[in-house]
């Protein structure tokens, strides 16, 4: 009787455990929910208003212009077009979003990575090498080299990569299970923090000299 116990009460902390760490978004309780920033007669969910749905229209779940090139002169040779909610309000509470990725010759989207949402990438034009980390203590690189077509995915909150390898331009299209799926970029969030963090304190956890710490925040 208590073994059985035991692994009663052992199943239920593993799916308390379970809930307490979902951190994916709601599923919708109607069929739609436009987000509206003037929440008069509005209903508040999932972080937008919501529009009365007898008023929604077409293009509240319309976007046009992804067809169209970003601009890669910059300093990573890449340009990320995001398609979210914000873009689309009819993604309120939907739980997905698109983004266009175009790559210089040699250009990178650099070591990111998105806390609300897995990715899933596919190539359209050139050639990528892709990959992640895995996290602490194994941190191995899971990495790819991907062609027209091919298709890759990014796990949630890992840190990930794209570089374009090719002489041409590349471009890729991905969907996130995230209508708002966030993105951290390492370098500008630890070297561009505002305020800056501490370089003594940067300086030792990355083993560098001060001043190329202070380098790379000016950089950043």
């Amino acid at each position: 009787m208590k073994k059985g116990v035991s692994f009663l009460v052992t199943v239920a902390l593993m799916a308390l455990a379970s809930s307490l760490a979902s951190a994916f978004d709601p599923s919708p309780l109607q069929d739609t929910c436009v987000a509206i920033d003037e929440p008069e007669n509005a209903v508040f969910v999932n972080g937008k208003f919501c529009k009365n749905p007898n008023l929604t229209v077409a293009e509240d779940f319309f976007f046009q212009g992804l067809n169209i090139p970003g601009n890669t002169a910059n300093r990573v040779g890449s340009n990320v077009n995001t398609v979210n909610v914000d873009v689309i309000p009819g993604l309120n509470t939907l739980g997905i979003s698109l983004v266009r990725i175009d790559y210089a010759p040699y250009g990178q989207n650099p070591p990111h990575t998105h806390p609300r949402a897995t990715e899933i990438l596919t190539v359209l034009e050139g050639t990528l090498l892709v990959g992640f980390v895995t996290s602490n203590p194994q941190n191995r690189l899971i990495s790819k080299v991907l062609n027209k077509g091919d298709v890759f995915v990014f796990p949630i909150g890992l840190i990930h990569f794209q570089f374009n390898i090719g002489h041409t331009n590349a471009v890729a299209i991905a969907a996130l299970n995230s209508q708002n799926p966030g993105v951290i970029t390492i370098a500008n969030a630890v070297f561009g923090s505002n305020p800056p963090i501490n370089p003594d304190f940067l300086a030792r956890a990355f083993q560098l000299d001060k001043k190329v710490v202070k380098y790379l925040q000016a950089r950043f």
